[in-house]
């Protein structure tokens, strides 16, 4: 299926189903996708071995730059939206320069939209580094995946390039003490011959288990809205998502649905 890459540093504003109006800063390379999950149903196509190879990272002054180039434009023409996100081709927190892009972000921000909240969307892998979870706490919205609490489901589903300890990921989630949104896409699909669910009840039961030990100030639950590298990705429907939220809710969490 069609896929596709932020050919830009900054792009947008888009209208984001989650986030609200938000201004987006891709800090990966523009020409391809570099990530530690090559996940079935990622909008950036597959990672097809790019983290193995020499990668050239936007340098840290450009990024600055062509943020506080935007902002300033958007400043003078009087144009209010919501949030900066850092997404993009990838995972953003591996930049080498992470914490101190998300330090230069905040001070473009307090500049000139003191009001617009900043987020990142993460899949969690590189929290337990420390220099990753200090940016993280910093920003307003750190927004970690947590697919499944299975090691088979999220290898299926995210397909890791590294190995993944799930006990250790929720772990070092519950360690910023519910300053944290977690965020869930939930599917049905058939890849490689292999039938992936993470909405079963047994999914779901262990899923809650960790939500309620990790305690987020919100979850975010969601379903495939765009093209997906993988075919046969069945599309969860807004009923079925809602009584996901409903058990959430009954733990006393906030919860989010887009369908």
């Amino acid at each position: 299926m069609s896929t596709f890459l932020f050919d830009e540093v900054i792009f947008g504003p888009i209208h984001s189903r989650r986030l609200g109006i938000s201004l987006g800063v891709n800090v990966l390379p523009d020409n391809s996708k570099l990530c530690n999950f090559d996940c079935i149903y990622c909008e950036c196509g597959w990672t097809h071995g790019q983290l193995r190879q020499k990668q050239k990272f936007h340098p840290r002054e450009y990024i600055q730059q062509a943020l506080e180039k935007r902002l300033a434009e958007m400043n003078a023409a009087g144009f209010n939206f919501d949030v900066i996100t850092f997404a993009g081709n990838g995972e953003p927190t591996m930049h080498p320069d992470f914490e101190q892009i998300i330090d230069d972000t905040i001070a473009l921000r307090n500049k000139y939209f003191p009001a617009v909240k900043i987020a990142v969307l993460s899949n969690a892998t590189l929290i337990h580094k420390r220099k990753i979870n200090k940016a993280l706490r910093k920003v307003d919205q750190n927004i970690l995946k947590l697919d499944s609490v299975f090691e088979e489901t999220i290898k299926a589903m995210n397909q890791p390039l590294g190995k993944i300890v799930i006990k250790r990921l929720v772990e070092n989630l519950e360690k910023f003490n519910g300053a944290l949104i977690i965020q869930t896409m939930f599917i049905r699909a058939n890849y490689n011959g292999k039938v992936i669910d993470n909405t079963t009840e047994t999914e779901i039961a262990a899923w809650l288990n960790a939500i309620k030990y990790i305690s987020p100030k919100l979850v975010m639950i969601y379903t495939i809205a765009r093209d997906t590298p993988a075919a046969d990705i069945e599309k969860i429907s807004i009923e079925e998502l809602e009584r996901i939220a409903d058990r959430v809710k009954s733990l006393g969490i906030d919860v989010q649905v887009s369908g």
